[in-house]
């Protein structure tokens, strides 16, 4: 074989009596895509050649000529100064043949024991894994600012809904809270999804293992995996771990986009509970008042970017049998399509969250639009004896009299209020202010502020962990 044909040669080229189409070449490419996994493949390539020398399956000169060219491969791809070819598909081949060029028949021989279908599943997990880190960061960091956030809201009073309707005043502390607790569950999730990430496939080779004495725990070790995979068939056919990583950055957006619903919403003039901080809004091409909060209004629309990500991993899975299919090439652009999307929209979250304007007054007058505390009021006459249903329908016929009078119930005169029970007394003026009702839900999980900074002291805890 001459030097011009080999640069050209597929590795399987002796097989075939004609070249592949250029169509085909450009339809079966991943190397434009898959060249983002080429420092995870110089590393897992590494490892395997330290295990090959150890094991006596290629030298340990053959093993230094290899780090030594992939040193300079690495400097070469941290520069951009490496060439990417499409004649050889993917990233795998792309280094090989520069490998090769530099260290000679040393390169030839890393992949002894090895197949690219054990490689790549190896590169993805070294790349989840890595992702996942970031990702847990950054979630702690998203997790601080809110908490930030909180602390100095401990005391603000704002209205609590249900069904988009004022039900009971809670403080705005307590409100994000409820974000930080969520923005938990899914560092949860994801830590608990890169313990299955991180099992080795190295070693399965094709499908069916190798010939050649390899230790598989020796490359895990050196990898940092915490245990291989234990069937070569399940271990390079096998993506279940890239499909619940993008379930877990599914829900993780789901909870992103609700947050972005209630800023979108409390930044409205007609709600003008917050202000969004102008690095984070955009104006209008015609209408020069507008401040739009695009910041969230795209974080929702990213949502389901996300969503048919992990739709689309599940459909390419469904059908395919063991073991290794050209179809799991398809996994890569929505995996790290995923990755993208959830650090960037963590990120500019996190700082966003630090150019929160409050504005307490708009908050506090939107509690004294619903009633809010009526719930107290029938909790006070519970408290005064009387059954609950009972209390439910007294207070029920006190709010529809404060509506036909355009009043709230703590405007109402004492004589006013006994009309409704004879066990309304002085003391129930203390009940239906805003403060008072949250300062009456004093537990654990409660809208009370000595329990709101209860509640920040024990995230505080976590995040220092």
């Amino acid at each position: 074989m001459t030097d011009q044909f080999a640069k050209k040669a597929e590795a399987w080229s002796a097989r075939f009596s004609e070249p592949v189409s250029d169509l085909v070449k450009r339809y079966t490419a991943s190397v434009f895509f898959d060249k983002r996994l080429a420092l995870f493949d110089i590393q897992g390539s590494l490892a395997h050649a330290e295990m090959l020398a150890a094991q006596g399956i290629i030298s340990a000169a053959d093993r230094a000529e290899i780090e030594r060219g992939m040193a300079q491969i690495r400097g070469e791809i941290e520069a951009g100064q490496f060439e990417w070819l499409l004649d050889l598909e993917d990233v795998h081949l792309n280094i090989e043949k520069r490998l090769t060029e530099l260290v000679g028949d040393a390169g030839k021989r890393l992949h002894t024991g090895r197949s690219r279908n054990d490689q790549v599943a190896t590169d993805i997990r070294l790349y989840m894994r890595a992702a996942i880190d970031d990702i847990l960061a950054l979630l702690k960091g998203l997790r601080g600012a809110l908490t930030d956030l909180a602390e100095r809201n401990a005391d603000t009073i704002m209205p609590g809904f249900t069904h988009l309707q004022v039900a009971q005043p809670v403080t705005f502390g307590h409100h994000l809270l409820a974000y930080v607790e969520m923005f938990g569950r899914d560092a949860e999730r994801m830590a608990d999804t890169r313990r299955r990430v991180n099992r080795l496939p190295l070693g399965a080779a094709a499908l069916a293992g190798t010939t050649f004495p390899i230790d598989r725990l020796r490359v895990a070790k050196t990898l940092g995996f915490e245990d291989v995979c234990h069937n070569s068939l399940d271990a390079v056919s096998d993506r279940d771990f890239a499909i619940e990583f993008t379930a877990a950055a599914s829900v993780l957006m789901m909870h992103i986009s609700r947050m972005s619903e209630e800023l979108v919403t409390w930044m409205s003039p007609r709600i003008g509970f917050i202000d969004i901080a102008d690095r984070f809004c955009t104006g209008s091409s015609i209408m020069p008042q507008k401040k739009n909060p695009d910041v969230p209004e795209l974080a929702r629309g990213k949502t389901g970017r996300v969503y048919g990500h992990l739709m689309g991993l599940l459909t390419l899975m469904k059908g395919q049998p063991l073991a290794y299919n050209k179809d799991n090439q398809e996994d890569k652009e929505p995996l790290f399509d995923t990755v993208d999307t959830v650090l960037d929209t963590l990120r500019i979250f996190t700082d966003m969250a630090s150019g929160i304007t409050v504005k307490p007054e708009n908050m506090r007058a939107a509690a004294l639009q619903g009633y809010a505390t009526a719930t107290d009021l029938a909790d006070y006459l519970v408290k005064k004896g009387l059954p609950f249903r009972d209390a439910h329908e007294a207070v029920a016929h006190a709010v529809r009299a404060c509506d036909d009078a355009k009043c709230d119930l703590s405007e109402m005169s004492l004589e006013r209020l006994r009309e409704f029970s004879p066990l309304i007394e002085q003391d129930v003026f203390a009940v239906l202010t805003l403060e008072g009702s949250v300062a009456a839900r004093d537990h654990v999980g409660g809208t009370a502020p000595n329990q709101v900074r209860a509640a920040i002291a024990r995230v505080r805890a976590q995040l220092a962990e």
